[in-house]
């Protein structure tokens, strides 16, 4: 590859981590508009986590129909309109989705609401089945993984600054009367902003000069995939390891409501630092895909996770939120340092420690109460951040041919992150918010066993996953 090649290919590898930014900026702040309709709409806890119901579903939605489309044709879709076409086509699909939201807020629509979320995720969902595997295509593949938590990082400052974001532009203070104040009608402006911008982005990813890019392989039909445990036991982990990451994060406004007297005005800072968790994790694990002495990445592997921290502060501080009782969060991201350094980057271990934690503190979340028990059941988000490519390596082990296949079907599982939320909000109903958080426990308790069980399967078909990475050069001692 010449220089200029690797160059251009850089050049196309910044653009399209553009697109990341939005999925986890408009996703984190579903937060701040759960509790805002629930108190405008007057509705159950159940029934104001149908905003994440009809984002999440959207993703499941959008992969059978590409699925079921592939087929029909029998060929991808996205190698007949080429990757950076799915791109843009996507990005106007959630143009159109923010459209709705100034009819509905017009009419005071709870139903047109949610349709115009669904559609934004349908959009999103198209986005990623042509962003990832493209970023993968812009070099060598074993070096993709480096391309992807590249995207990830940007995905994760999205998560930290939407919530912030879209709440001052909803209320424009914390206040408890900005609340009171606000209406539907708030929605409008912010939501309308964001699809023009989704709109200015596919008209610059049109005049990109992106590399056509696109996949060769036939779409194969059939469910020969799940012959393989490891991808069934796969498909429930991932399930409900997305359910639980949604599910912390969309209840905690009601949780904040219930415990702190906190209205909708005055949430998001922690709904961003529990976003911004997700970051600091995922930020930290991505140091060791870079070549560099091991004690450098030990540095960094503290040095890391702080900024981080800082920078969650920091855009919650312009944001215009007092941030002063947040610092005491800094011993729950040391917590999740030592972890990291237990892990020593294994995928098996890293998901038994991770989630044992994730077991611990949501436990403690429950049973105590204050400022402790509300940064308890925020550090799900650390302990959620590096499951995700643990489960999907570990789902995928051994697949061969069926990988690619085994792959859809994991992403559609996505499908958790809109049934979750919903049950919690059933439970919270019941019995109170607080005690519903235990489905939290429940989660991390079932993908703790999913470790186990995962690494049993695969070690019967002669696969010892951690010693594999290990041999591979991907974790030091």
């Amino acid at each position: 590859m010449t220089n200029q090649s690797t160059q251009s290919n850089q050049s196309a590898l910044y653009t399209l981590m553009t697109v990341w930014f939005f999925w986890s900026f408009v996703a984190a702040s579903n937060g701040i508009l759960i509790p805002l309709f629930k108190d405008k709409f007057e509705l159950q806890q159940w029934q104001a986590q149908l905003v994440d119901f009809a984002f999440y579903a959207a993703y499941f939605v959008g992969s059978i129909l590409y699925f079921v489309v592939s087929g029909f044709i029998k060929g991808d879709i996205l190698n007949k309109i080429g990757y950076k076409n799915g791109i843009i086509y996507g990005l106007l699909i959630s143009a159109v989705g923010t459209l709705l939201f100034f009819p509905a807020a017009e009419l005071k629509s709870f139903p047109i609401l949610l349709a115009a979320l669904f559609i934004v995720g349908l959009g999103f969902s198209l986005q990623q089945t042509a962003t990832q595997p493209f970023m993968i295509a812009l070099g060598d593949p074993a070096t993709g993984a480096q391309r992807i938590n590249l995207g990830g990082a940007v995905n994760n400052l999205g998560g930290t600054i939407g919530p912030a974001l879209i709440s001052f532009a909803i209320f424009g203070s914390t206040s408890a009367d900005a609340a009171k104040n606000a209406s539907i009608d708030s929605v409008k402006a912010p939501y309308l902003i964001l699809g023009a911008v989704f709109a200015i982005f596919a008209l610059f990813f049109k005049m990109s000069k992106l590399p056509r890019i696109t996949n060769e392989e036939e779409v194969e039909i059939g469910t020969g995939a799940l012959k393989y445990p490891q991808l069934v036991w796969g498909m429930t982990a991932i399930f409900v390891y997305v359910g639980v990451e949604v599910t912390v994060g969309s209840n905690l406004g009601e949780y904040l409501k219930v415990t702190e007297n906190l209205d909708s005005s005055q949430i998001a800072k922690y709904v961003s630092l529990f976003w911004g968790s997700m970051m600091v994790g995922r930020w930290t694990a991505s140091i060791g895909n870079f070549e560099m002495k091991q004690s450098t990445k030990q540095i960094l592997s503290v040095i890391v996770p702080l900024v981080a921290f800082a920078i969650v502060l920091g855009v919650n501080k312009l944001g215009g939120s007092e941030i002063d009782d947040l610092l005491p969060y800094v011993f729950c991201v040391f917590m999740m340092i030592a972890a990291f350094f237990v892990t020593k980057e294994k995928p098996v271990r890293t998901l038994l420690i991770y989630t044992a934690l994730g077991v611990v503190t949501s436990i403690a979340g429950v049973v105590l109460t204050g400022k402790i028990a509300l940064f308890l059941l925020i550090s799900g988000g650390l302990f959620c951040s590096v499951l995700w490519p643990c489960i999907f390596s570990l789902g995928t082990a051994g697949l061969g041919k069926y990988t690619n296949q085994g792959s859809a079907f994991l992403i559609m599982m996505i499908l958790g992150g809109a049934v979750l939320p919903v049950v919690q909000g059933v439970i919270a109903d019941k019995v109170g918010i607080q005690l519903s958080y235990l489905l939290a426990t429940a989660c991390f308790a079932y993908l703790f066993f999913f470790g186990i069980s995962v690494q049993k399967s695969l070690q019967k078909q002669g696969i010892d996953f951690d010693k594999e990475v290990v041999k591979g050069g991907k974790s030091g001692h």
